[in-house]
């Protein structure tokens, strides 16, 4: 009872807020984990129709399935990014729960406060440490609101350097086949052009798009 009135005037204990905290962390933790997975399963199926692309010579089916292939290994590199960094906040938690024994109060990390200005950048965590970077604040972990600016969209970057990334791609899935060095092709010597029986390898290359597309945006 004595408890219960204590964090019904005070609040949650700073033990309490810890533990709340760890929770959430994990949760978005396994949020991202599926995720990736995700991309994984998605990239397999993209690699092997953009194989069955460039053997039947349709380079330019083939380019814009790529093309999602760059994006998704980009996203899945941001992502396993935030998950490292979800896991470096939780260490610091760790670290703050032994002092809170010792001490009875939090101390102000300059680590967590990186981390969690870089996890908000992640739409997938903006929410999540948006609301935990307040708590942080008013329970004086970190001294000043993070920084909530979302990064720049990457749609302009990528049309400038991606033919590059989708030729490397391109190389590497069709063993040299397509994507050389150096070069931006949308044909193959000697290779005729699609036939109208590939009507169906074109659908389930746009459908291979559509799923790509909304796991990026998901």
């Amino acid at each position: 009872m004595f408890k219960a009135v204590n964090r019904y005037i005070y609040g949650p204990t700073p033990e309490e807020r810890l533990q709340e905290w760890q929770r959430r962390l994990r949760t978005e933790q396994r949020g991202l984990e599926k995720e990736i997975r995700q991309l994984d399963v998605a990239t397999t199926k993209a690699r092997q129709q953009l194989k069955q692309l460039a053997n039947k010579g349709d380079i330019k089916s083939a380019r814009l399935l790529a093309r999602e292939v760059v994006r998704t290994q980009r996203q899945k590199q941001r992502l396993t990014v935030g998950k490292a960094r979800l896991g470096s906040v939780q260490m610091q938690m760790q670290h703050q729960a032994a002092l809170v024994k010792v001490t009875g109060t939090f101390q102000k990390s300059t680590e967590i406060m990186k981390a969690s200005n870089e996890l908000i950048k992640l739409p997938q965590l903006s929410a999540t440490m948006r609301e935990m970077s307040a708590e942080m604040m008013k329970s004086g972990i970190i001294s000043e609101m993070i920084d909530d600016t979302l990064e720049v969209d990457e749609d302009s970057e990528l049309e400038e350097e991606a033919d590059e990334e989708v030729d490397k791609v391109l190389y590497e899935l069709t063993d040299g086949k397509l994507g050389q060095a150096g070069t931006v092709q949308d044909t193959l010597p000697a290779q005729a052009a699609p036939q109208e029986e590939d009507v169906n390898t074109e659908a389930e290359m746009q459908r291979m798009q559509r799923e790509l597309q909304d796991l990026l945006t998901g």
